[in-house]
């Protein structure tokens, strides 16, 4: 079994149980002994950056739920480092902040792609020992993933799409039925 680290992808079993979990993916952006944070990668919201900010934001930025922590925060990440300053390497070639004042010009000038920065509301966080629980608890698959892969799959099929490409065991765990009582 893979172990967790920064850059880490936790895949929700099908059967976790937590509805705020329930088929996500989520990014691990930082580890340490005392807990770590990440984002929910495939839980789109119907609210727009332009609909949390004071300022205008001339394109239609949508909006993830992070997570069930403090939904009253925004964050990104991005695979603009050459575009975005200050922001936190979570691996290479995917980083988490950066100068926001930048960004929101560089979004209303079209020179930063939607294909290449991701908003969230609030996030995933764990304390000390928490995840590692959940992980013996066989609550969590495993994984790495790419920043191409990451940006370039569609929400709604992200969290079947990192179990397909897991292959074995995996691939099957995609195909699980959300109510296995239905069949």
């Amino acid at each position: 079994m893979q172990q967790v680290s920064k850059g880490s992808l936790l895949i929700a079993k099908p059967y976790l149980g937590d509805p705020n979990f329930e088929r996500r993916a989520v990014l691990i952006c930082e580890y340490t002994a005392d807990g770590c944070f990440g984002f929910v990668l495939n839980q789109m919201t119907d609210v727009f950056l332009g609909d949390v900010i004071d300022e205008s934001i001339y394109q239609d930025v949508p909006l993830y739920l992070g997570g069930p922590v403090e939904k009253n925060t925004l964050h990104f990440i991005h695979r603009r480092p050459d575009l975005i300053d200050e922001g936190v390497e979570i691996m290479e070639g995917l980083h988490w902040g950066g100068d926001f004042e930048k960004v929101k010009i560089m979004l209303n000038m079209n020179t930063l792609s939607l294909s290449d920065i991701r908003f969230f509301i609030g996030y995933s966080g764990w304390g000390r020992g928490q995840l590692q629980d959940e992980i013996e608890a066989e609550s969590w698959i495993i994984t790495k993933t790419s920043p191409d892969f990451l940006f370039d799959t569609p929400a709604n099929s992200f969290w079947r799409e990192v179990l397909r490409n897991m292959g074995g065991e995996y691939r099957s765990i995609a195909h699980y039925p959300v109510d296995p009582r239905l069949n």
